[in-house]
């Protein structure tokens, strides 16, 4: 299962920024082109992982989550919704602040109250962002049905957990070693 992206993950190209590598992949940095076999093969991963029948939106992060919850929305027939890091300036957004390994910085949702929420995001490493989402969908009383990253690299699953209870799925684990992706 999930051959094609398994072997992208590992064809990815490493970059250092710093004293942190990055890993360049078509899914998490839209470089080289992004296969849509590979899209589909994480799409049908994260349907038969979900209980997709009680989701009332799929919710994703911009930008790289929003392929991802695009192709859901088209699967499914859920509409899908993005937390933007740039404020749309409507009465009803939620500003949402977010602390990464990185950087602290604003993101915005606009969410109606009381949806049953899919989260799914391309990346995840430090937690800091799902937290943030967390916190803002509790204000609205979202019910969150599940909450899938498609890529793991870090501590950030045991981070979300600890600081928010909530369990995150994520389809592939990975690390840097050696200058390449290894799949752990």
């Amino acid at each position: 299962m999930l051959k094609k992206f398994k072997k992208s993950l590992i064809e990815s190209n490493i970059v250092k920024r710093g004293n942190y590598q990055y890993f360049v992949n078509p899914l998490t940095a839209g470089v080289p082109e992004i296969n849509p076999e590979i899209i589909k093969e994480i799409c049908d991963s994260i349907i038969s992982s979900v209980e997709i029948k009680k989701v009332d939106i799929i919710l994703t992060i911009e930008s790289m989550g929003i392929h991802i919850a695009s192709v859901l929305s088209q699967m499914t027939g859920i509409p899908f919704n993005i937390v933007r890091k740039k404020s749309q300036q409507t009465a009803d957004e939620i500003i949402l602040k977010q602390l990464t390994g990185y950087g602290t910085s604003n993101l915005y949702m606009t969410l109606s109250k009381n949806k049953k929420v899919l989260i799914v995001d391309s990346v995840i490493s430090t937690g800091g962002t799902l937290i943030a989402i967390i916190d803002g969908l509790k204000k609205l009383n979202a019910d969150i049905i599940d909450i899938i990253c498609v890529i793991e690299r870090g501590d950030g699953v045991k981070k979300v957990k600890e600081k928010t209870g909530y369990d995150i799925k994520t389809l592939e684990r990975i690390c840097i070693k050696d200058g390449k992706v290894v799949l752990l």
